[in-house]
């Protein structure tokens, strides 16, 4: 139970990466983490790539960065969309500002591009967003999980397992 305690924040939005939500929202909460999916519209269902439904908990305008340890952002198509919400990049900057955990995994790193938090900062990504992290001033690498200070980020869904882990070391 090394999150006993914890609120973690996660965003979804229709088309998110099946895997890269439920398989952390599960891991963190067999840890006794709170999970909060939060989505643009309170109790809608949102479906992932692969047809798996989330039913978000709350809506992402009703969140308070001041209520949660940490954020982490699925991928899929979910963070393009996502990214165009203005409270999503002010709740992304207010975590990094605040040193809080940000961690993003395939294409989420979308949102704090957007956000305007990633230079000066070493992360991954799937390769297919590899420029666009670069062009905002990110050093891009291909490894599993990469930490630096308060951001963690990783590639895809194989490399969930060292994800989750490195989160679970960051917040305990």
């Amino acid at each position: 139970m090394k999150l006993k305690g914890q609120r973690i924040l996660m965003f979804v939005d229709n088309i998110y990466e099946d895997l890269e939500l439920l398989y952390p929202k599960y891991r963190f909460i067999e840890e006794g983490a709170e999970v909060v999916v939060a989505g643009p519209c309170a109790k809608a269902v949102y479906t992932g790539k692969y047809g798996y439904p989330c039913r978000a908990d709350a809506a992402i305008a009703d969140m308070k960065e001041g209520n949660f340890a940490g954020l982490v952002i699925p991928g899929g198509f979910a963070p393009d969309q996502l990214r165009r919400d203005p409270k999503v990049l002010e709740l992304t900057r207010q975590f990094h500002q605040k040193g809080k955990l940000v961690a993003h995994i395939c294409h989420a790193g979308w949102i704090p591009i957007s956000a305007g938090i990633v230079k000066g900062f070493k992360c991954t990504s799937t390769p297919g967003i590899k420029d666009d992290l670069i062009n905002a001033g990110a050093t891009w690498v291909d490894e599993p999980v990469v930490i630096d200070r308060h951001q963690i980020t990783s590639r895809r869904p194989d490399d969930l397992p060292q994800f989750c882990r490195a989160i679970i070391t960051f917040l305990d």
